[in-house]
């Protein structure tokens, strides 16, 4: 196989490296108020769309299917939230005994009690060829948990936390993610319909390659902008430290 049929058949994990490759070299792009308009394509176009495809995507069974995981979830609930940020918590406790900044061992601890980001979650099980509809109900079920229980884990690790906006992430998080996805399903039957009617020539495998590559796009510029959010303000907090 050559090397342009490899990067051909792994164009998802090579644009990754690019869109973060060009975030480092360019983090103006993708900051707030960039050109790229992050405030508004992450926030109410990116995320949604992935939903949106996956909405498309898959049988209502499916979904119904992967509710009645009920030990699924439990483990991968408890994994996330219970089991991990406790092994953070034990693994930095023997960082704490070297020289490493004090604050970046907190930082760690606090992105080990986040939830899962929901746009990953799908993407890359969905990648892999697991389960999306699991990867679905898991990465939006953990994400309303962690409104409620990540600000206690900080609490119970780091002895400090702050006032969460309740209202304004439940509703983003269901606007952005359960209902692109029940609209996905109820336009699942009609996309249906029109390929059995107008493109049923077409390989059943043809006609979801437009999907994938929406959500999976979608994700890259999620990356890219998230990345360039991350460096601008460490270039911002240097410029003040020299300053």
């Amino acid at each position: 196989m050559g090397l342009f049929e490899r990067v051909r058949r792994q164009w998802f994990l090579v644009g990754i490296v690019l869109v973060i490759t060009f975030a480092k070299l360019q983090p103006s792009v993708g900051m707030h108020g960039g050109p790229l308009k992050p405030e508004i394509t992450i926030t109410y176009i990116a995320v949604s769309t992935i939903f949106f495809n996956s909405g498309l995507s898959l049988k209502t069974e499916e979904l119904t299917n992967a509710l009645m995981h009920v030990k699924l979830h439990m483990f991968v609930q408890t994994f996330t939230l219970a089991f991990f940020p406790t092994a953070i918590w034990f693994f930095l406790k023997l960082l704490a005994l070297t020289s490493i900044n004090p604050w970046l061992l907190k930082g760690l601890q606090t992105v080990g009690c986040m939830p899962p980001p929901v746009s990953s979650a799908v993407i890359l099980t969905k990648a892999v060829g697991g389960n999306e509809a699991a990867a679905i109900f898991n990465s939006a079920f953990g994400s309303f948990l962690g409104i409620v229980i990540t600000p206690l884990l900080l609490l119970l690790f780091l002895g400090s936390s702050s006032a969460v906006p309740f209202t304004s992430i439940f509703s983003q998080l269901f606007m952005t993610v359960v209902v692109p996805l029940i609209i996905g399903q109820e336009d699942h039957t009609k996309v249906a319909v029109f390929f059995q009617q107008n493109l049923s020539r077409i390989p059943e495998e043809h006609q979801d390659i437009g999907k994938k590559v929406a959500s999976k796009v979608a994700y890259q510029h999620l990356l890219h902008c998230n990345h360039s959010k991350h460096l601008t303000s460490i270039q911002d907090r240097r410029a003040r430290e020299v300053a």
